[in-house]
């Protein structure tokens, strides 16, 4: 699952090749959706708010598109061979020097750009906004301070933005299992972590959380393998049906 800093890259780069041109070509291969043409329109801009993109255009309304597990948005040149194949195209749009092509995007809605933010309200702070609102982050990670802290992380609904990666390494960092409850932890740090962790790596598509690109992850996806702090083999579990990975020693509860 892409994680929110992915997202942001990609609508920063989606805005920089679209924004201000007119589309040439403006399909979205969606059943919703196919009866929508957007030739002709101009893109006014590219927003991220969490895991959520909206395109904005010049007719006043906005595409929405959500990566979920296997979304993508790729920029191509003219005539470029494409990375993925063509019938996982969802949306294709075309400017005078640059194609976007929206792969596996199982989640659009076109909608009025005045209207964008009803999809968006029930999420919680998008850890990448400049304005971003630490304490309100806090106050909805201490609601239910009885629930797992691995499942609180994942939760938009209290700050947007983690997926299973960050979930991981925070867990990591804050020394507690994703099974621990979210009063075994300092609320204030973890909602910090994710911050710093996700602003690391907004501006480059490689994700360390270890500060070396070299071995990117304390524990995720790193399974059997030692961890960096004690040496002790990394375990994986799921939890609510997506895989955690932890290390036994250097976490508890």
């Amino acid at each position: 699952m892409p994680e929110g800093d992915t997202v942001f890259l990609a609508g920063h780069r989606m805005n920089d090749a679209l924004a201000g041109k007119t589309l040439l070509r403006g399909e979205l291969r969606h059943p919703r959706l196919a009866a929508v043409d957007l030739t002709g329109l101009d893109v006014l801009g590219v927003r991220t708010y969490g895991k959520h993109m909206f395109t904005h255009f010049s007719d006043g309304n906005s595409l929405r598109s959500h990566f979920r597990m296997d979304g993508s948005w790729h920029l191509y040149r003219p005539g470029e061979r494409w990375r993925r194949p063509a019938h996982q195209a969802r949306a294709v749009f075309e400017v005078d020097d640059r194609q976007a092509i929206g792969f596996a995007l199982h989640d659009m809605e076109f909608v009025p750009t005045s209207e964008e933010d009803r999809l968006i309200s029930h999420l919680g702070p998008d850890l990448l906004a400049p304005d971003f609102d630490a304490a309100e982050a806090v106050r909805r990670l201490t609601a239910d301070t009885s629930r797992p802290v691995g499942l609180a992380l994942l939760d938009q609904r209290i700050m947007a933005g983690v997926g299973n990666l960050y979930r991981a390494e925070v867990c990591f960092l804050l020394r507690v299992l994703p099974t621990a409850p979210v009063s075994a932890v300092d609320p204030s740090r973890a909602v910090a972590l994710s911050r710093k962790l996700l602003q690391a790596n907004q501006w480059r598509p490689e994700q360390s959380t270890t500060g070396d690109l070299r071995v990117q992850h304390y524990v995720f996806e790193r399974t059997g393998k030692p961890c960096l702090r004690c040496r002790t083999r990394v375990r994986s579990d799921e939890i609510d049906g997506r895989f955690v990975y932890f290390c036994p020693k250097c976490q508890s509860g």
